[in-house]
């Protein structure tokens, strides 16, 4: 799983001047996906996919989190009915998955979390958007390498992709 840096330039040339430097932090070219607003094309920077666009990587976050909740809420329901029913055992394994969900949960809340609904209102005003996707050690690196060569960079945070799902 890798990490997504988004990276707010103020138009293409910019984004192309460090898109062009990113190779020499080992980041190559197909790692890099630019997106701005709608009905604009990018002629000189790697254009994101269909998917990324749509930012599926939201869409299945939320869509596991929702499941997350509606399971953990079934689960208390049968707590309570076996509760009711005085079947001890049935109320050890709600309780069990109620435990299961909350501990997933939990971990949830440590991945990151940044999607384009977050930067939308700059890609409106044109802005380009960089998403670089590097391994998790790499992360500071890129974001140092465009604070200090390109000061017109803002970070827009930083999320999670895969490859295997797409993403």
């Amino acid at each position: 799983m890798y990490r997504r840096i988004y990276l707010l330039l103020p138009d293409e040339e910019h984004a192309r001047k460090l898109v062009d430097e990113l190779p020499d932090l080992g980041v190559p070219e197909n790692r890099v996906h630019a997106i701005t607003r709608e009905g604009t094309t990018l002629k000189h920077l790697p254009a994101a996919s269909e998917s990324q666009r749509r930012d599926r990587g939201g869409w299945l976050e939320r869509l596991l989190w929702n499941t997350n909740l509606a399971v953990f809420g079934l689960a208390l329901l049968g707590l309570v009915a076996a509760l009711y029913g005085g079947s001890t055992g049935w109320a050890a394994v709600m309780v069990a998955v109620m435990i299961g969900t909350f501990v997933a949960g939990l971990l949830f809340t440590y991945v990151p979390n940044v999607h384009l609904r977050d930067l939308q209102p700059a890609l409106n005003h044109g802005e380009v958007l960089l998403m670089v996707d590097v391994p998790k050690g790499q992360v500071h690196e890129v974001e140092e390498r465009a604070r200090r060569h390109h000061p017109e960079a803002v970070v827009g945070g930083v999320g999670w992709t895969s490859n295997a799902l797409g993403l």
